[in-house]
């Protein structure tokens, strides 16, 4: 391993040539350029702004906003200063936001705009240890003991003019062992932990995917996964470390745009992206009979290995190339994390030219400890072990995890809570097993197996993966355990459910009674009808409700990286389940 810190690295990257981009962002319909050294000096800004206002190595700095690159030289900018980064997701209640500042006992924060700010507001009382708050995009009229962005990086300039060797000279006299961040866990199962990360653990991370992906300096990415997410997090050290561009997408509704404007070469995403844009394909080529037709015909030869070269350049023309016209046209490869990804959809986008990796990793183990690589993949599978990692199956299935890249533990926890640890392994709570191939597939989280009442084992991820490949189906939570039976509750895709109601002439009030309709109730009837074909009997869903609204992280419901909270719509639909147990 690199005896540098991640900011010894961003130390040396500012001797990149002019020439080469490091960050590029859009304002005012323009895509401005920084280059490295450029880069480095509001990063430098950032440190000596918050040297100014009392902070020094080893205090925690959090940083409410999303992702801009502005985030990314707060975090260079903390990390160089030898303090520690604490991320919090920008969709977090105050509750959520108060409880991290005061666990992680944060001295300074970073809020992106007035919604962040307006929350803070109210937690002004509960969190005395904050001295220094900076606003990135302020209102026009500002409370009092807010620092406006500018007024910050001013103070910031003014503070290294009178010290000029500060920052260079605290970066390097940072360690391996030191503390670099705690990033929360999203809290699926209860209040959030803090994973505290090296930057021992960030380097072996950065470094053995530097060696598994053939990146480089005349690469460039798309960025637009949360900050406040490791794998977004590791996408910028990442870049530090080999040196590629960095474009900031404007936010997720840009995202198709930024992707034509940019035309990246690497995407690293989650799979809620590409079950998105997979189900848009599929709803435009259902559109229109003969298109559909045409491609079922091409698609089933397709993937029995029957395709000639005639039709594949049918194929190509008619779909393929609009594909990768859409997400670029320059893509070599995408990486997934974060959640499981249907091998149906890694199948379509492969033979459509556009190759996706998936991985696998925790907050816990700084992102990725499995992977498939370009030149090593298996779909299906979340890859082989990446460079250092040690992994073993406990009896029942759970992966263990041993590496330099496992976090140094839980803040704050406690002495009589249980150890995260077992013989030296990290206990990862997902259950894996090992194919023919020597890659590791994940078969579900061991907290969310479902044991019917009849003693049957049901991963209900396998089930919800297999229903959202219908681009009619948005999110889905599977219900079983200690039941005679699985049910399912559905939330459907409401444009496109309401496009075909106007097509089709159904008679509806409004959207609710429209998904109560015998016309969609029969369309969702057909689709569980097909997964279930699919499935042993004991894992097949018996009955099924149709929720009047999507799942969403402001709700609650999802997680911040668009993962179902099961005990949250456990609890919440308690009444809705039961019924589904009465009918």
């Amino acid at each position: 391993m690199s005896q540098h810190t991640i900011s010894q690295h961003f130390l040396l990257a500012k001797e990149r040539p002019p020439s080469w981009n490091a960050i590029r962002f859009k304002r005012h319909k323009s895509w401005l350029e920084l280059s490295w050294k450029e880069y480095f000096l509001r990063a430098e800004a950032v440190a000596m702004g918050l040297e100014a206002n009392g902070v020094k190595a080893g205090d925690r700095v959090a940083v409410l906003a999303n992702t801009r690159w502005e985030w990314a030289a707060i975090d260079m900018g903390i990390l160089g200063l030898g303090a520690v980064t604490i991320p919090i997701y920008q969709s977090s209640r105050a509750d959520e936001i108060e409880f991290i500042l005061n666990d992680s006992e944060a001295v300074a924060l970073f809020v992106e705009d007035v919604s962040q700010l307006r929350k803070w507001e109210h937690l002004t009382k509960k969190c005395k240890n904050i001295h220094t708050v900076i606003c990135i995009q302020p209102p026009q009229e500002m409370s009092e003991g807010i620092l406006s962005w500018d007024d910050f990086i001013e103070q910031g300039l003014k503070n290294a003019e009178k010290k000029p060797d500060f920052f260079p000279k605290q970066i390097k006299k940072g360690k391996l062992s030191d503390l670099a961040t705690v990033v929360y866990t999203s809290g699926t199962t209860g209040q959030p932990k803090g994973a505290m990360l090296n930057h021992s653990a960030i380097l072996s991370e950065v470094e053995d995917v530097a060696k598994a992906f053939p990146v480089s300096s005349s690469d460039s990415t798309l960025c637009f996964l949360p900050y406040a997410h490791v794998l977004g997090r590791v996408e910028l050290w990442l870049h530090t470390y080999v040196g590629f561009t960095l474009n900031f997408a404007e936010n997720i509704d840009r995202l198709r745009n930024n992707l034509k404007e940019v035309h990246p070469t690497v995407i690293i995403g989650v799979p809620r992206i590409f079950e998105k844009i997979f189900a848009g394909v599929m709803t435009e080529i259902r559109s229109n009979p003969w298109r559909k037709n045409i491609f079922t015909w091409l698609d089933n030869d397709a993937s029995s290995g029957l395709l000639n070269w005639p039709k594949h350049l049918l194929l190509e023309a008619m779909l393929f190339s609009k594909l990768r016209e859409g997400l670029g046209g320059k893509l070599r490869f995408t990486v997934s994390g974060g959640a499981p990804l249907e091998p149906q959809i890694a199948n379509f986008f492969h033979r459509s030219g556009i190759l996706i990796l998936e991985g696998y990793g925790l907050t816990e183990t700084t992102a990725a400890i499995t992977t498939n690589t370009p030149s090593s993949f298996e779909f299906g599978t979340v890859g082989k072990p990446l460079g250092d990692v040690e992994i073993r199956l406990a009896e029942d299935g759970e992966i263990l995890v041993k590496s330099p890249k496992v976090m140094k533990g839980y803040l704050n926890q406690k002495s009589d809570e249980p150890s995260p640890f077992q013989d030296g392994y990290f206990c990862t709570g997902d259950i894996g097993e090992w194919t023919p191939g020597g890659f590791l597939r994940i078969t579900d989280r061991k907290k969310d197996l479902i044991k019917t009442a009849g003693g049957k084992y049901v991963a209900p991820q396998k089930l919800e993966g297999l229903l959202k490949l219908d681009p009619a189906v948005s999110n889905v939570l599977i219900h079983g355990d200690r039941r005679k039976y699985i049910v399912a509750l559905i939330t459907l895709n409401e444009g496109l459910i309401k496009k075909m109601a106007r097509e089709k002439g159904w008679i509806h009030r409004d959207y609710k009674g429209l998904v109560q309709s015998s016309e969609v109730r029969e369309r969702v009837r057909k689709i569980i009808a097909q997964v279930n074909a699919q499935l042993a009997s004991y894992e097949t869903i018996k009955n099924f409700t149709i929720l009047a609204h999507d799942f969403t992280v402001e709700s609650g419901e999802l997680t911040p990286s668009l993962k179902v909270k099961r005990k949250v719509v456990d609890e919440r639909y308690a009444e809705t389940i039961e019924e589904l147990y009465k009918s």
